[in-house]
């Protein structure tokens, strides 16, 4: 049956064979899987039996794994516990000691701070790239280049990436490409579909939706995502089973979340635009039909006091992320990323001013009043 996405969202659970004919997953709230003699034990080594130890696989997480992959169109999908881990084991799967990888520069800061830090110590070289340069890309290939990493929708600039561009580029070289799609959601799409190799999310922000959740996804090639979750077993990224069947849970709303999400950060966006207080806004443009995404990110003019607009935000919580059914606001230079060096910053245009918005489901009238306000709390007196 082809079914639409808004289906596809709403239709997660998978088919439940035991006797007890529940409408949703239960919780399989175990460290371990019991078995009735040896041989019954031997039978999980040798195939017949699913499960053993809730770090080598659990019904909660595998459902996780299967149901985004499933949205992603991708044939298989792990889950992991946290983004960042689902971005590791990804990466781990297609490169080692001795490997190269291509990354774009704009990326969400505790990626760079992996793929800067962590990876060095595994043996593995990667050069940041201005991925919006794409007639330079090729020139820093090298014959170690195993990997093309990039965000479908950058952290927290909003460049809606070239992703067939990337594709073919990689294809070329014969390279993996990688791509965290958390901000788009495979609600406005699905880059396994256009080639992508590997998909990654935290699920931690739209896909769960409701800021409780802390999860990682990975989605791609079969064979790749039974690499990385050999890299999840034997490293301990797992995720825990009630975390994976909240986020299922959550993602059955995902649809009707993000239409009404990615309406109010488009009003929201068009009319700060015209605020006189506000340099720039970051916004996508022509991500999908379906909307271009529920984040918003401002940067305010010289006149403005920074702390007086955080401090006059009212009802708007300020937090260190994004997503969730509230509308949040979060400070990049102070949070996600402060890590980076400053000259990276100042590249990026990672300013004083400016302030990334997590857009909400509340009345988005109310939610502009809230930054209207707050930015005219903050303009200097003259």
């Amino acid at each position: 049956m082809a079914w639409s996405f808004d289906t596809k969202s709403v239709q997660l659970s998978l088919k439940n064979t035991n006797e007890i004919n529940s409408k949703v997953t239960p919780i399989y709230q175990t460290t371990a899987f019991k078995f009735s003699d040896l041989d019954d034990l031997e039978s999980f080594y040798q195939g017949g039996k699913q499960y053993l130890y809730s770090r080598v696989g659990n019904p909660n997480t595998d459902e996780l794994g299967a149901s985004v992959a499933h949205l992603e169109a991708a044939p298989a999908g792990i889950a992991t516990s946290s983004g960042l881990s689902a971005i590791l084991v990804g990466i781990l799967a297609v490169a080692k000691t001795g490997d190269h990888v291509l990354a774009t520069t704009d990326i969400y800061g505790g990626t760079y701070q992996l793929l800067a830090n962590e990876l060095a110590e595994f043996g593995i070289d990667v050069s940041f790239i201005d991925f919006d340069k794409a007639d330079e890309l090729e020139n820093h290939i090298r014959e170690n280049t195993k990997l093309v990493y990039s965000e479908s929708i950058t952290n927290p600039l909003l460049r809606v990436e070239n992703i067939n561009q990337l594709v073919n580029m990689a294809r070329k070289h014969n390279l993996y490409t990688m791509v965290d799609n958390t901000f788009a959601t495979p609600y406005l799409c699905q880059p396994y579909s256009d080639g992508v190799n590997l998909v990654v999310h935290s699920a931690t922000k739209y896909l769960a939706g409701h800021s409780d959740v802390t999860a990682g996804i990975l989605v791609g090639d079969e064979e790749l995502i039974e690499r990385a979750k050999m890299k999840v077993v034997n490293m301990g990224t797992n995720l825990s089973p009630f975390d994976a069947w909240l986020a299922v849970r959550g993602m059955k709303t995902l649809s009707v979340r993000m239409e009404r999400q990615n309406k109010n950060a488009q009003i929201l966006a068009d009319t700060l635009s015209k605020h006189q207080a506000v340099s720039k806004v970051y916004y996508p443009k022509h991500a999908s039909p379906k909307g271009n995404g529920a984040i918003v990110s401002i940067d305010l003019t010289n006149n403005c006091n920074i702390k007086g607009f955080f401090q006059a935000l009212d009802w708007v919580k300020i937090v260190p992320t994004l997503a969730g059914v509230e509308t949040s606001v979060s400070y990049p230079l102070a949070t996600s990323h402060r890590a980076l060096p400053k000259q990276i910053q100042e590249e990026l245009q990672i300013t004083e001013g400016l302030v990334r918005i997590s857009v909400g489901l509340e009345d988005v009238s109310d939610i502009i009043e809230a930054f209207e306000s707050a930015i005219e709390a903050s303009i200097l007196k003259q």
